[in-house]
């Protein structure tokens, strides 16, 4: 084995992905040869098995493709979106700073990343764009 592929073969996808989310950034990966994106991260491509994916960095900018409400006890209701990313790939998050029921699908949203308290990883969410 060559020294590059075990330097990749050294970390996770998830691993890769979770750096990113550290420095604010939303990654996803391409395989070189097809071009095909591919997220959530893996090892090979899904459709062609290649392995050949390198790391891109999403402008994180997209839209609400699918939304749901999640009615909590005592809290205000949550919302569950799937969002398509202007780069091709979807992902499962939440919008935040509206309302459960305000969350429409076709809104134009971006990324913004949280943690649940000190020391706990970064996660990417999203929120409207302005004038959405």
């Amino acid at each position: 084995m060559s020294e590059t592929d075990a330097q990749r073969l050294a970390a996770s996808p998830f691993a890769v992905w979770q750096e990113y989310c550290e420095r604010g950034q939303l990654a996803y990966q391409q395989c070189a040869q097809t071009s095909q994106v591919v997220f959530e991260p893996r090892l090979v491509a899904p459709r062609s098995g290649r392995d050949d994916l390198v790391w891109r960095t999403s402008k994180g900018v997209g839209t609400v493709y699918s939304t749901t409400s999640l009615p909590a006890k005592d809290a205000p209701a949550a919302n569950l979106a799937l969002i398509d990313l202007d780069e091709g790939f979807r992902m499962l998050s939440r919008v935040e700073g509206m309302g459960a029921e305000q969350v429409r699908i076709g809104l134009r949203v971006r990324v913004a990343f949280r943690r649940d308290g000190e020391g706990s990883p970064a996660y990417p969410v999203f929120v409207a764009l302005e004038g959405s």
